[in-house]
């Protein structure tokens, strides 16, 4: 499922925007099991991440996405087999009833409800960066546990998330 223990595993995230909803993937596998996510999955071999978000939305959704938007990148390092780079695209796309997924449930969530429920910790400042249209760079410190020991954005050399 992970690639060899340090080294990074290279995706993409892709969140599905309609109006001032997100159609977020409650996950029935790990990581993130139970937690809903945006859609995504890992770069195959001679992909890019751009094409490699809309191939993953469709697989996962069923939905043509044809020009997602770059929103960022997540770097995320652990002691264990959890290290990614995360290329993060934003696709507008029009309302319809959630599609099956065999990744998990996909339900559309409101943008004030994001933080009622079950998310990745990071997630909450994606949503928060792309809702205002800002560019990120986060980097993700985790220890053994998968406990966030630290979360900067890097383009604004800004600490979001510290181990107290």
């Amino acid at each position: 499922m992970y690639v060899t223990k340090g080294h990074k595993q290279p995706a993409v995230l892709v969140i599905l925007k309609s109006g001032d909803k997100f159609l977020l993937l409650k996950r029935k596998k790990p990581p993130n099991e139970g937690k809903y996510t945006p859609v995504g999955g890992k770069l195959d071999p001679y992909d890019s991440p751009y094409k490699t978000a809309i191939r993953e939305t469709f697989e996962e959704t069923g939905i043509h996405i044809s020009n997602p938007t770059y929103c960022g990148i997540m770097v995320e390092s652990s002691p264990t087999k959890y290290n990614w780079i995360c290329f993060v695209y934003l696709s507008e796309i029009d309302y319809q009833s959630p599609p099956e997924c065999n990744e998990g449930e996909l339900e559309w969530i409101p943008l004030n409800q994001l933080s009622e429920i079950p998310t990745p910790e990071t997630d909450r400042f994606i949503y928060e960066y792309v809702d205002i249209s800002k560019n990120f760079m986060f980097n993700v410190e985790y220890d053994n546990d998968l406990n966030i020991l630290e979360m900067t954005e890097e383009i604004e050399d800004k600490v979001l998330i510290v181990e107290t």
